[in-house]
This record gives C-alpha cells, structure tokens and sequence, in this order.
C-alpha cells in the first residue's frame, strides 16, 4: 500500500514539485484553488460563471505522461486579434467539459483521462469564488489578480462568498500520511485552501503530519523582508498554533548577479532561514540546496525537493 500524500497549492511552484512527486511511489493527491481571475481563466469565468481552470490545467499537464509534444499543444496559447487572444487550448477544453457536463470535479477527471493523469487532481470547491484582501488599512480588494498586483499589505485573506469544498477534499485530508502545503504566492496560492473552515477542522483531525514548502523568494508588497518564520506565523494565524509539523527551506547559495537581478527588476529577495525562531515554533526545520536556475529564473529542482518529501514520509 502506498502512502497517501495530499498537496495544497497552486501557481508555477506546486507544479515543480508535482513533477517530482509523479516519479516516486505514493498515493498522490493534488487540491487546486478555483479563485484566479486574471489571464485566459478570468476571462472565461466572467463570460461563463465558473470556477477557474487555469491552475487545473497547469498541474494536469505536468503530472501527464503524455509526449510533450501533445502536452505543449494543450498548453499552447493564442497570440491573435479575435476573442480567442490569450486563451490557452487546455482551458478552452477545461471550459468545454464543464459547460457540457455542469461539474467541475467530473470535467477535471475526463481531462485527467484524456491527457493520461494516474494521480488524483481535485477542485477545492465547485463554486465560482472570489478572493478578497482586507489591507492593514481596513481597505478591501476584489479579485485574485487584483490582490496579487496590488502590492498591498494584508492583514487577513477571505472570500466574498461562503466556500463550500468538496467533501472528496475533506475525505482526503483526513486519510492522509502526509498533508504537503506547497509553494506559491502565499496570500493567492496557499491561503485560499486554508481559510476555509473545513480545511482547516480536516487538518486538525488528520493522522497525517503536516508539512510547508517554504517559498525561495519574498512577494513585492505581500511579503517583503519575510522570513522563513513569518511565512509559518501567517500559516498558524489561520490554522492555529503548532498545527505544522515541519518546513522544508532551501538553503542554496545563488550567485549574487541573479540575486541582484531579482532585487533590481522583480524587487524579490531570497527568503532568509532563522532556525532559533522556527525551533520556538516547536517546527522541525529541513534544510537542503534545492535551487536551480533555468534561463536566469529561480526555481526548485523537482526531483531534490520530491527526494526530501519521499524520505521524510518514509521515516
């Protein structure tokens, strides 16, 4: 029997890591956020009222074992004058399979199947929901787009609507080994999971051990001059103390002309590990060299950081 690992995330980050994960022997289950309102996916909720397919996409194409030349074609993005400009085919079919069946958790499984998917990839909820930043100002922003550009700071994450999630998503949670919060903007990738009330009494519950995959870089406006600590306390303010059992940090040493570029252009700074803060926290602290670069861009090596998770659920 395998053991049943849950991941919670969304964004470029959590696909890293699923890409990894895929090549090792585990039960894998993977739980999407529906909230993204920009690009292609805000379009199509706007015109159709649906959650947002866009992340779902993203993760069905990097768990695929299809050949990357079908994979890239379904991730093939339209540069036109009409209203097709800027949607990518995989949301057009996402959008296709949900308009025809009026499911969403359904939509996803027959898109699983037909780019060849064994893991389990589920919605966090079927709504249609909209993310809200209340500033520390008591001001409120509308839309996960908007929340993630603005460069405001945020005192809490909430939703306009009350979220229902999946009760599959809850079952999951309970049954896990291991319990995976991913890396991702941490205000728009990670928060909108455990905000919500069933998510949050489901990882109480849980047998399984809880784990954060600390981000390698700081959000402008979001989390400027975090640390790996800050990150865990903004987790603990929503799921309450002692709730996460370890934090796996990468440790890697980049060479300063990248670091400067990504102060310079991106105003992004490499995320600082403070052991004596984490070990107050009562949080096991994993340190490892698990960056890369590709093309001057920052990015965890998928197969070092699934390695850390492999033999840490195999203790």
């Amino acid at each position: 029997m395998y053991k049943k690992v849950v991941v919670l995330g969304g964004g470029t980050g959590n696909t890293y890591l699923l890409r990894g994960l895929k090549e090792f022997p585990v039960d894998l289950t993977t739980v999407i956020t529906v909230s993204d309102s920009g690009r292609s996916t805000g379009k199509l909720r706007e015109e159709f009222s649906m959650p947002a397919v866009g992340d779902v996409r993203k993760v069905i194409s990097n768990l695929s074992s299809l050949p990357s030349e079908i994979k890239d074609v379904m991730e093939y993005r339209f540069n036109t004058y009409s209203d097709l400009d800027g949607h990518s085919v995989g949301n057009l079919v996402l959008a296709a399979m949900l308009i025809k069946t009026g499911n969403f958790k359904q939509s996803i499984e027959y898109y699983s199947q037909l780019m060849d998917v064994k893991q389990t990839i589920l919605p966090l909820s079927e709504d249609n929901l909209t993310l809200m930043g209340e500033t520390i100002d008591g001001r409120f922003i509308e839309g996960e787009d908007k929340v993630t550009h603005s460069k405001e700071k945020y005192k809490r994450i909430l939703y306009k609507e009350k979220p229902h999630v999946l009760k599959e998503v809850v079952d999951s949670l309970l049954d896990a080994d291991l319990i995976i919060i991913s890396m991702g903007s941490l205000y728009t990738s990670i928060l909108p999971h455990i905000i919500c009330e069933e998510v949050q009494k489901a990882i109480k519950k849980s047998k399984g051990k809880v784990m954060y995959l600390c981000n390698a870089m700081t959000q402008p406006g979001e989390t400027d001059g975090f640390k790996v600590s800050d990150h865990l306390k903004v987790l603990e303010q929503y799921l309450g103390p002692k709730s996460i059992d370890v934090v796996v940090a990468s440790n890697t040493i980049m060479p300063e002309e990248i670091i400067k570029k990504y102060e310079i252009e991106e105003q992004k700074d490499q995320v600082e590990i403070d052991p004596e803060e984490i070990k107050k926290m009562d949080i096991e602290l994993i340190e490892e060299d698990l960056l890369v670069t590709i093309d001057g861009t920052i990015r965890h090596n998928s197969m070092k950081l699934a390695t850390v998770v492999f033999n840490y659920l195999m203790r």
